[in-house]
């Protein structure tokens, strides 16, 4: 895997996570699993997400919100998904934006697991 931020022991720890990328009904849903994903509190008129969920491998989150925070603040590729995640960064807070980063880094991942087409610096994302 050639995305910025993610090593040889992200990706390694990524695939050993995964196993099978078929067992998933959707890229989405890889987020979830990963517990990077926010935790609804819903009571009566009461609706507002709150932290993220934390369900599955806290070892593969760390190593998501790690390459995260790489990919924000020490790669000078010129990627979109380092566009993408400047964006909240200034609205948010770059822990927050840390997160969102990380949760789409699962999903490109998966994707390119899945599929077994490399990672496109420009135009990657949708």
């Amino acid at each position: 895997m050639s995305i910025p931020g993610i090593g040889a022991i992200t990706a390694t720890w990524f695939v050993t996570a995964v196993e099978d990328p078929g067992n998933f009904k959707s890229s989405r849903s890889v987020e979830a699993w990963f517990g990077l994903t926010t935790r609804r509190y819903q009571s009566g008129e009461v609706d507002y997400d709150g932290h993220i969920s934390r369900p599955g491998d806290a070892h593969m989150r760390g190593l998501l919100y790690e390459a995260a925070t790489v990919l924000l603040t020490r790669s000078c590729s010129d990627s979109d998904l380092r566009t993408w995640g400047l964006k909240p960064r200034e609205r948010l807070g770059f822990k927050r934006a840390a997160v969102a980063v990380a949760r789409k880094l699962a999903v490109v991942m998966h994707a390119m697991l899945k599929s077994g087409e490399p990672y496109h610096a420009k135009g990657a994302m949708a």
